[in-house]
């Protein structure tokens, strides 16, 4: 061994002894190893130890509280001269510390924090410890897959790049990876799921208040993400709070919004009336169903309302172009957030299979960021994106209907805002 790698060696354990005796002689206000303020605490003695680049490359994520598992894979899977059952993160080739849990680090490498991460790892542990290459099993921690799955979703990094970072084979790093969104996508996509009758009166109620428009229970849009040389549509309908509450993905990047949408079990659940059949409403003897609002690359529709094309300044048009922007805004921030993820902000390596798993997994770990106020990957200034997108299509049969409903809302519209002056 040499002098650096016994200082290394020595570094490390001289840091676990201090923590250990922290352990056996808590304070009166115990202190969690997964909590950052540990290293307020013991600084500067402690966190000299954890800062050397000797350190990075023997310490891990992982608690000290949880065992630590050997690796399975040969010796010839992993890059030379490291640890695969430890991860550490490296910049410009050179090694940087090893992962703390802090804000920042947290926000960067994996778009949660600390907290959100350690309840997502008990949450999927018995999981992503199962389902091992039979001929080579991982048995790597829970912590470690899902860090190696979240690196990838978060940054985009190529598996070579996540390779090098957590010190494991290229193979093992897309097992993680893709094991992560299989789980997610598999196991959790109820995180995804159109309200009930009695959940989507709560949704409706959350926009008239902010919006002044009646019955409105979600914003309805097409993303395109690119994939190889090609794109792939993602149909999305969401909340007042930018949840996520139906996304249909895999339709080729050549079908316009309309035809996606005429082809989605949404259009025809709702053709069928099983869902947006709640009792209407009657706003100047106009019947006003539940509907979602869209944009100009939709047909003006009764359960799906668009913005006017260049309305007088001051009328009840411009009003309700105003309410509609208030609630397209919460459709386009969930999609900004989702592209927030590294993996879906550039295009998508692979099959349209993994790319779809992608953007599941991304859009369940939206939600759930969302249901913990976990605001890591949230996108909240939309200053840099329109709005305004005039229709494209021509109108279809029974727009008659659409448009009595449309300028039934408008008045509704400028009611609300006179109230608010």
């Amino acid at each position: 061994m040499n002098t650096r790698h016994l200082a290394a060696l020595l570094s490390s354990l001289i840091s676990q002894l201090v923590l250990l005796l922290l352990l056996i002689f808590p304070s009166s206000n115990p202190l969690s190893i997964t909590n950052s303020s540990v290293y307020d605490f013991l600084s500067p003695l402690l966190l000299h130890f954890l800062s050397t680049s000797e350190i990075a490359a023997t310490l891990s994520l992982l608690p000290f509280s949880r065992k630590r598992k050997r690796d399975h894979f040969s010796e010839s899977d992993a890059p030379p001269g490291d640890d695969p059952t430890r991860f550490k993160l490296s910049q410009r080739g050179r090694p940087d510390s090893s992962i703390r849990r802090n804000p920042d680090t947290f926000k960067k490498f994996f778009n949660m924090n600390s907290s959100t991460f350690d309840w997502l790892c008990g949450l999927l542990e018995p999981l992503l410890d199962c389902r091992d290459p039979v001929d080579s099993p991982l048995n790597l921690p829970a912590e470690t897959r899902l860090g190696i799955g979240l690196f990838r979703l978060a940054t985009g990094a190529n598996y070579s790049d996540i390779s090098r970072q957590f010190s494991v084979s290229e193979p093992v790093a897309k097992f993680c990876a893709k094991q992560l969104c299989r789980v997610l996508c598999t196991n959790y996509r109820f995180w995804v799921g159109f309200p009930n009758s009695g959940e989507l009166e709560s949704v409706s109620t959350r926009f008239e208040s902010i919006s002044g428009l009646p019955n409105c229970c979600g914003v309805l849009c097409c993303v395109r993400f690119k994939i190889n040389n090609d794109s792939i549509v993602a149909q999305f309908v969401v909340d007042s709070s930018s949840r996520i509450l139906s996304i249909i993905a895999g339709f080729r990047g050549d079908k316009n919004d309309l035809q996606v949408l005429k082809s989605s079990t949404l259009f025809q659940d709702i053709e069928k009336g099983t869902i947006l059949n709640s009792q209407a409403l009657q706003i100047n003897g106009i019947v006003v169903p539940q509907f979602f609002v869209g944009d100009g690359n939709y047909p003006l529709l009764p359960w799906l309302m668009l913005p006017f094309d260049d309305p007088i300044s001051q009328s009840n048009e411009e009003k309700f172009n105003s309410a509609l922007d208030l609630t397209r805004s919460r459709g386009l921030k969930a999609i900004q957030s989702l592209r927030n993820w590294g993996v879906l902000s550039e295009p998508i390596e692979g099959e349209v299979k993994a790319a779809v798993a992608s953007i599941g997994a991304c859009s369940i770990l939206h939600n759930m960021l969302l249901s913990r106020e976990d605001f890591s990957a949230f996108c909240e200034d939309l200053s840099d994106y329109s709005l305004h997108n005039q229709s494209s299509l021509k109108p279809g049969v029974g727009d008659s209907v659409a448009r009595a409903i449309r300028s039934a809302l408008a008045t509704k519209a400028t009611e609300f805002q006179s109230q608010k002056q």
